[in-house]
């Protein structure tokens, strides 16, 4: 894969649009995990599908990526903000099965914008 200056942008921009938005999160959450919030799936979780769809649109080439690491961002953050415990390896796994569904919202964006595009 040749890495190009726009894919290293959107990696940038995603990276630092998902650092602050889990930091935010851990920041207003009891012992600073997300996943454990009273409103991770009602407020959260889909906020950060948002996201990942806007990121997807905006950078459409590779999409799925950008949900993918928005969603993964959670495991550094929070261990950073609660330190690393024993169940960090569940955590990991628990932010890759979370980012399935922002991968498909992520790469359906990215598609829909491509083809609105080639539609213009």
């Amino acid at each position: 894969m040749r890495i190009t200056g726009s894919f290293l942008a959107a990696t940038a921009v995603t990276m630092k649009v998902g650092v602050v938005f889990w930091v935010l999160v851990a920041w207003r959450t009891p012992g600073g995990e997300p996943w454990d919030t009273p409103a991770f799936w009602s407020v959260v979780y889909p906020i950060a599908l948002g996201i990942a769809a806007v990121l997807g649109a905006c950078f459409p080439r590779k999409a799925w990526l950008w949900g993918l690491l928005l969603l993964a961002l959670q495991v550094p953050v929070v261990a950073v903000m609660s330190g690393i415990g024993p169940l960090l390896l569940a955590g990991i796994v628990y932010a890759l099965v979370l980012a399935i569904p922002a991968m498909v919202i992520a790469a359906a964006a990215g598609a829909l914008r491509r083809r609105l595009q080639r539609m213009a």
